[in-house]
Order: C-alpha cells, then structure tokens, then sequence
C-alpha cells in the first residue's frame, strides 16, 4: 500500500511528548523512573570550541538584569532545534529496529511528498508563537541550501522571525555537505491515529550537527543582544554538550535570561555520557526560569507532588527565578522562591496537541519580560496553549492572537479548586498560594488566596488588544 499524505494530522500517541521525539521513544512503553537530582559537576575546564572555559561553580551570583553594556535588541533567541515536519499516512508503523527503520526513511526521503504537507517544527513553533505576541525573535540554528532550507526561511521570514546561522566553518560544510542539509522529521501516521516520529538524528551516536566545534561569531553577538535564550533537551540531538554549554555561558556573561526545557530528553541525559549528565546539570542549576511537565520534573526529583518537585528544582540551583509546571489539561502552576500561583486550563475542543508546550512558554517568556504576575503569566500561558490546541498541527498553525483574545474574553476554565487543596495540602513551608477562579471565593481555603478570572483578564486584554493594533498597522 503506498503512502498517503494527511491534510491534517491527527492527535499524538502521547499527549505530552512534542513531535520531535524519536520514533524508538514515542514506541517504549511509558515509564516513570527515580532518577534522583542530577549531580553538578562543575569544577572540571570545558572545552569549548578552542578554549577552555572553566565550567561556572555553584558561587555564581544571580544579577541577571545586568546587560553588561550590550544594547537588549531582540527579546527572545531559540538555540537549534531548527527543523521541517512532513506528515505522512502510512499503513503502518515501521519496525522498531535500527537497520530498518533507516531504509525505510531513505526511501520516503527520495520523493519528497507534495509541499502542502510541510511545516516549521522544533523551535520554530516557539518563535511563531512569540512573534505573535509581538515578541522580536532570533531564531538561532542551521538550515541548509535547498528546497526544504528556502521553505524554512520562508515560514520565518513571514512571521517576522530572524534566523542566525550556526556555522561558520566552510571546510566543515564542505566535507560534511551531506550532513549540512536542513533536519527533517517524518511524522509517520497510521489507520489507527498513532504517531511515530523519525529523522536522521535518530540513527547516529554524535549529535547531526556534531563538526560544529564552537557557536558563530553571529550566534554569540544574537545571543548577547537577546534578552532571553531558550533551550530545551532536543538541541541535544544537535549539538555536542560543550558547545550547548558555551550558550548558557554566553548568555550569563551577557546578563541574558536563560529559560531551559528538558522535555522527554531530560530522562535519557541524565543517564547519558558524564558530558551529557554535566550540561543538563547545569542547565538545571544556572538558567532563571525552568519548563517541565509534572512527569518530568518528578522524574528529575524522585518527587511526586509538582510543588514540592519545583521548590526542590530552586532548592538545589543556584539561579532559578521560576519553575514552571506545566499539568496538561488540568492547568499550570508557577514557582517562585516565596510564592505559588496555580491555574486551571480553559476547556477548549482539543483538534491536535502538537506545539501546545511551545505556545505555552512562549506566553511564559511574555509575562516574564513584561514583569506580569506569575498568575497572569498562567493564564496567559494557558490561554495561547488552548488555542493551539484547537487547530491541527503546529508551525504556522499554532495559537493567533484573535483565538487567544477569544478564550480569555469567554474565560471557560476547568476549575477544580479541590486539585489544588490537594497538591497544597502537602506544602507546609509557601507563605503565600495563590489559585485562579471564575469567582473570588473567601474562606474555602486559609491557605489559598482566591483571585477572580475576570480581574486577571481585565488586566491582560489592554495588553494583548495593542499588540493586535500594532501589528495591524502595515509596516
């Protein structure tokens, strides 16, 4: 039976997993390991590039808003992660091995599908969505010289997003011109609506873009010029750990705000190589603001209940500013060193949940800029991740503004202020709790300052309403 092109792709396997993630992962049977907290190994020199920069001890101060005499033009740089999704039907998923599996994308890559069914994936949802919010966006990666490179740079282009190469070094591009193509992913669906997700970074050892020795000069000037960077666990399959280090160093010495997911990767670094194990340790110690769903952050702390999890992510770093919960359809909840804020999710008709984590943290980046309450920051959040929920797929297809305006205006939560009680019940140490309502609710709870829907959106709708002008007026 030949394969069929989707016009639209259905639901994930799992919910919770983004369409990046190799098809040997999406197929594993789900599991929920202890991993305990990563240990942080800091004392022994990096190599990154050509220099040896000692990797940052736990000493290293949080004076984050310091911009080091570096003009802040841009508000939010995604590092790699750079790719395009094509979504094929397929009467059924291949098989699990290696060998196999590699031939069987070769030959799906040897005719390219109709180009209706490309789209932007990795990263570039997360830069969509923020430029949409009337964020200024680098989008820091590689893509190659061809046709699917030009459809990519396109996509950005549109949406008003700059892209930053990666590489610099054209003896390596011309000895690994194979390599150097732009990444795909072939998102693989079969007759029963289950997502199988395969590219070339799945059947190498070293990362895709793995000759790449050290970021470009132009990499580090966008970085230094960002206000926030933004990384999550699947640049990984991408770039070797020093260099990714060498991001995260970049940017503390340019007083740039460090957000970091680690998603489903987070699991396998922990247990990866010790180089591995000492990027994603610190990523957890020195970035400002955290990202993890609750499965994730109780496997990186052996910790069940999402707020003690986060309080123990702060805990343990150094520079964490915000850990960021994110609890799929129950809601999200945002922790800070001396409060918590928990809302609930607005009920929406969910079409496909693919970009719904990289919409939601680019609201998050949004209500961190603008100085926001955590609170708003999460309804916000929530907001944008609902509205990509109720289109299909992701790209160019993720959250508008006027869906956005839409939900919040309607402001049709899942309140369940019982969920709340629960998680709180366990936490004696917060002095301050707060949860989303549709009413302000006194005395249900001592513990729980409730705060009105309405009130929060009142506050977020001037906001949102002058990005909408602003972009509505032809530049």
């Amino acid at each position: 039976m030949a394969l069929q092109t989707l016009k639209s792709p259905p639901k994930p396997l799992f919910a919770h997993e983004t369409q990046s993630q190799p098809l040997h992962l999406q197929l594993k049977r789900r599991r929920k390991p202890h991993l305990g907290f990563p240990p942080f190994l800091p004392e022994r020199p990096l190599r990154i590039g050509r220099s040896l920069v000692l990797a940052v001890s736990a000493k290293v101060g949080s004076d984050n808003g310091a911009t080091k005499g570096e003009v802040k033009g841009a508000d939010l740089a995604t590092l790699g992660n750079l790719c395009v999704d094509i979504v094929l039907g397929v009467p059924s998923l291949p098989s699990g091995d290696a060998v196999k599996r590699k031939a069987y994308m070769e030959r799906l890559s040897a005719s390219p599908p109709d180009k209706r069914y490309w789209e932007a994936g990795g990263n570039c949802n997360l830069s969509i969505a923020a430029a949409r919010l009337g964020l200024h966006c680098f989008a820091l990666g590689h893509v190659g010289d061809e046709v699917y490179g030009r459809f990519l740079l396109d996509v950005l282009r549109e949406e008003g997003i700059d892209m930053v190469g990666m590489n610099e070094d054209i003896e390596a591009a011309a000895l690994h011109s194979a390599d150097y193509e732009t990444l795909l992913c072939w998102v693989l669906v079969d007759p029963f609506q289950r997502h199988g997700f395969c590219s070339r970074a799945d059947f190498s050892k070293e990362p895709a873009f793995s000759w790449m020795n050290e970021l470009s000069g132009q990499v580090q000037k966008a970085i230094r010029q960002s206000k926030i960077l933004f990384c999550n666990g699947y640049v990984f399959d991408e770039l070797s750990p020093s260099v990714i280090i060498s991001a995260l160093l970049c940017a503390m010495d340019a007083g740039t705000t460090t957000f970091f997911d680690p998603g489903p990767r987070g699991r396998t670094l922990f247990s990866g190589m010790p180089d591995e194990q000492k990027a994603l340790s610190l990523y957890l110690k020195l970035s400002d603001v955290l990202l993890l769903t609750s499965d994730e952050v109780e496997s990186l702390t052996g910790i069940s209940n999402p707020i003690l999890a986060g309080q123990e992510l702060i805990k343990k770093g150094t520079r964490p500013k915000w850990v960021v919960i994110k609890m799929g359809g129950k809601g999200s909840i945002l922790i800070t060193t001396s409060n918590i804020s928990c809302a609930p999710s607005f009920k929406v008709d969910v079409v496909d949940t693919v970009g719904c984590g990289d919409s939601f943290t680019a609201a998050v980046a949004y209500g961190y800029l603008h100085r926001l309450p955590p609170l708003h920051t999460l309804v916000l959040a929530n907001a944008v991740g609902a509205a990509t929920a109720t289109g299909c797929g992701a790209g160019r297809n993720v959250a508008s503004l006027d869906k956005v305006l839409e939900l919040l205006r309607e402001s049709n939560i899942n309140e369940d202020d019982g969920m709340w009680s629960d998680i709180v019940h366990e936490n004696s140490e917060t002095p301050e709790i707060m949860a989303l309502s549709k009413n302000t609710v006194n005395g249900s709870n001592s513990r729980i300052a409730h705060v009105s829907i309405q009130k929060v959106v009142s506050e977020l709708l001037p906001k949102l309403e002058s990005i909408r002008k602003k972009q509505a007026v032809p530049s």
